[in-house]
């Protein structure tokens, strides 16, 4: 519970019904996004797979992330608060990344909370997300920067994989 914590804040009413309707029409298209990214490898190089238990059923629940990267390390965010998948990702606090080339990593998410860390990530979303993704980012960024929800994935080694004992910052 650090001093850097932002108090909530819902962000701008235009922006959430942006986020919402864009990211209800990925899901519905996840399918064919899947199709294309299979046949059209460069059409999204940082696209993973983060399979995270949820919350509630205690099930396996698989979402198309960008995975974005600052200088060698990984994260991953929602621009738009919070989204059940990072939901579900604060209660587990852990999860599995299948990258492009097919390889599977137990990772543990840390949140970002604020500081120049959590900024790069939100800078870095004008550049690694697709287009026209990107614009839209660039464009909301006063939004996202009060209510993204962003996590630093740290990948566990084999041996600590199943540990899921108290994985939050600064513990």
């Amino acid at each position: 519970m650090g001093a850097d914590r932002p108090t909530p804040d819902r962000g701008s009413a235009g922006w959430r019904w942006f986020w919402r309707i864009g990211y209800r029409f990925v899901r519905l298209a996840d399918p064919l996004i899947r199709s294309v990214m299979r046949w059209l490898p460069r059409f999204q190089p940082r696209a993973a797979d983060l399979v995270v238990v949820g919350r509630r059923s205690g099930r396996p629940r698989r979402v198309l992330v960008t995975l974005l990267t600052v200088g060698d390390r990984w994260f991953v965010g929602h621009p738009n608060e919070t989204a059940p998948w990072t939901r579900s990702l604060e209660a587990a606090r852990v999860g599995e990344l299948t990258l492009r080339n097919g390889r599977s990593v137990r990772v543990r998410a840390v949140r970002l909370w604020g500081g120049p860390e959590r900024e790069a990530v939100i800078r870095a979303t004008w550049s690694q997300q697709p287009f026209p993704v990107n614009v839209a980012y660039a464009l909301a960024r006063h939004d996202v920067r009060r209510v993204g929800v962003y996590y630093r994935l740290l990948e566990l080694p084999e041996s600590a994989a199943a540990d899921t004992t108290d994985l939050s910052e600064g513990r």
